[in-house]
């Protein structure tokens, strides 16, 4: 397994074991709070993405960095993964801020889940036409109509307020970020023309 992706895995696992054994005031000090509700602090930009709400929250994202993050890694090395993971947290969080006072909503955002949505769009866009498949029901189809029609769930969950606990807007904030960085990298709008 590459290196960053092993050790944001460790950091996770480590984060939760901490959250276990000193209770929940040391996760409501690294999770993400709304801007207004007085218990915002600027490195909750990052440090929410290691918090996690369950082991099974924690197993499902770490799934997902696994295999998203293991094959960015390989093409990208740790430095541009570290980059692009980073960015797509830090968008997700930026995302959900603004959901949040948008529509006053007080709780605190846990999880690595804007980051992994970041390497799921950074997958499907180097590898467009490799297979996945859906868990239920277990359909194949290509990494891009995979991650749009999440994409679209996800929207949808988050405008009929469907699921409520779950951050569908944190989650869109990072494939957007990571959308951005790829757009940014290849040289397309909106950041210029498309690199020959």
């Amino acid at each position: 397994m590459p290196r960053l992706t092993r050790s944001l895995l460790v950091a996770n696992g480590l984060a939760f074991l901490l959250q276990q054994v000193l209770g929940a005031s040391f996760g409501s000090l690294f999770a993400l709070w709304p801007l207004g509700s007085g218990r915002f602090m600027p490195w909750q930009l990052a440090t929410y993405a290691f918090m996690h709400a369950s082991l099974m929250h924690l197993a499902f994202n770490m799934y997902g960095l696994w295999m998203f993050g293991s094959e960015l890694e390989r093409i990208w090395g740790p430095r541009r993964l570290a980059f692009f993971y980073g960015t797509s947290v830090l968008a997700a969080a930026v995302a959900q801020l603004g959901v949040s006072a948008l529509i006053g909503n007080p709780a605190p955002t846990v999880g690595a889940s804007g980051g992994v949505f970041g390497l799921m769009i950074g997958f499907a866009m180097l590898f467009p036409h490799r297979r996945m498949i859906l868990l239920f029901p277990p359909i194949p189809m290509p990494a891009r109509v995979f991650v749009l029609l999440y994409g679209i769930l996800e929207l949808t969950l988050g405008v009929t307020g469907t699921a409520a606990g779950v951050a569908h807007f944190a989650h869109l904030g990072g494939l957007l970020g990571g959308w951005l960085v790829i757009r940014y990298w290849r040289g397309q709008p909106p950041f210029g023309s498309a690199r020959r």
